[in-house]
């Protein structure tokens, strides 16, 4: 196990991405809509760094089982948004893009409901594993292609509340163990909302 991104680096990151969506979308009401239950953690943080009157949203996928589906990135709709979408800025965030298939899939069926303009947010980009092209308006770290565990990201449910990323060479062995990961606990973020110094990295378009 090793630390890719601690709770510092991601609180200033995260900023760092807040204050460019309220720069882009300055005198608009984006419309932030997160898949669950992953993008949660990420999405309550870069909301609370947006400087405007942003709303939420969120939906549920279940993958299908059959070769084609999982192929194309077809997915199937568990939860549904709760407010229509046209004519509205939306920005869906995302806490890892992977390859590309699930989102792609998910774009062209929010495109297809009429939104003013659709972007996207992620806070990781494991890009090496992209098979189809994204267009990825803000990102927040590009991932290396190991399993990444902690802040919203999971093992079998559990450790989204770590308060930094991890890196699990053996992530069988933390779905054995459930107390595998528990000092990294110890390590929780300060209380209060996310801020710190500006990042260092990058807003470049994907």
């Amino acid at each position: 196990m090793r630390i890719l991104w601690d709770a510092s680096t991601i609180r200033d990151r995260v900023r760092a991405l807040g204050r460019a969506i309220t720069d882009d979308y300055a005198g608009r009401s984006p419309v932030l809509i997160s898949v669950l239950k992953g993008g949660a953690v990420f999405l309550s943080d870069l909301l609370r760094e947006i400087r405007l009157p942003a709303r939420i949203d969120f939906m549920s996928i279940s993958k299908y089982a059959g070769q084609e589906e999982a192929a194309s990135g077809v997915v199937r709709i568990v939860k549904d948004l709760d407010e229509d979408i046209g004519d509205q800025d939306v920005i869906v965030v995302e806490d890892i893009i992977d390859t590309g298939l699930t989102l792609s899939y998910l774009l062209s069926t929010l495109e297809a409901r009429g939104p003013a303009s659709l972007e996207v947010c992620t806070l990781l980009d494991r890009s090496v594993r992209r098979i189809v092209p994204l267009p990825i308006r803000y990102r927040g770290f590009d991932c290396p292609d190991q399993f990444v565990v902690g802040y919203g990201l999971d093992v079998d449910e559990r450790w989204r509340n770590l308060p930094m990323i991890l890196a699990l060479s053996h992530p069988d062995a933390a779905r054995d163990d459930p107390e595998l990961l528990l000092p990294y606990l110890a390590e929780a973020a300060p209380a209060g909302p996310v801020g710190g110094p500006d990042a260092g990295d990058t807003l470049a378009p994907g």
